[in-house]
């Protein structure tokens, strides 16, 4: 198991909560707690420093804004300034996001080993990620592996993104067809917009393009 964990979290109960279940129920030697990911990144080069580095992060993804002026301000940048220094420490989020396109993209670009939503299972399921992890596996919360299962997680290319964003902007697929002639992007024909509107409703179950926009803002995909 684990020798040494760093866990990043602003509310003092919940980082107490995974510090007690993770000692109880896990072989952790030592768990440091930190409430701001300033703290968090000095307690990590500290340990580097003294040569007992830690083998684990667990951090969640947004800190609330405080009196403090810092320069990490976010788990995400955390997790880049401490793999900037140490590439082969293990990471796990413990968050309240649950769009499945969002998660997916911390696995996709930032190779997190786990991902654990907070709730009522929540402490149970990081228990069951810490294990995983450290036996070389990666971890998703079920409810989310489930929901990304059955979204199929269409993964849409830059144009149905650029695509998406202008609909979204209230442009009608004559102004966007203008625009991607303008650009140079293709296809820019109003039937090849059209086809291709057609097709992602039909990926995602939507029933107008009013209701495709919300379910892609909705999965984290725009």
């Amino acid at each position: 198991m684990f020798n040494k964990v760093l866990v990043a979290e602003d509310l003092g109960s919940i980082n107490h909560g995974i510090s007690n279940i993770l000692h109880e129920r896990t072989g952790v030697k030592e768990i440091k707690q930190a409430q701001y990911c300033d703290d968090a990144y000095l307690k990590f080069r500290r340990a580097l420093r003294d040569r007992n580095p830690f083998d684990l992060l667990i951090t969640d993804l947004s800190f609330k804004d405080s009196h403090r002026e810092r320069e990490i301000v976010s788990g995400i940048q955390l997790i880049e300034e401490i793999r900037a220094i140490q590439t082969d420490i293990k990471v796990i989020i413990y968050s309240m996001e649950d769009r499945p396109a969002k998660v997916k993209s911390f696995f996709d670009e930032y190779g997190i080993n786990g991902y654990v939503c907070k709730g009522r299972y929540g402490l149970n399921e990081l228990v069951q990620c810490v294990t995983e992890v450290y036996k070389g596996n990666t971890f998703l919360s079920p409810l989310l592996a489930s929901a990304m299962s059955k979204n199929n997680m269409f993964e849409l290319k830059d144009y149905d993104l650029l695509l998406l964003k202008h609909l979204s902007d209230g442009l009608t697929q004559e102004q966007i067809g203008a625009y991607f002639k303008k650009n140079h992007i293709s296809p820019n024909s109003i039937s090849s917009i059209e086809k291709r509107l057609n097709k992602l409703k039909y990926n995602f179950k939507a029933k107008n393009a009013i209701h495709l926009i919300a379910m892609t803002k909705d999965l984290g995909l725009l």
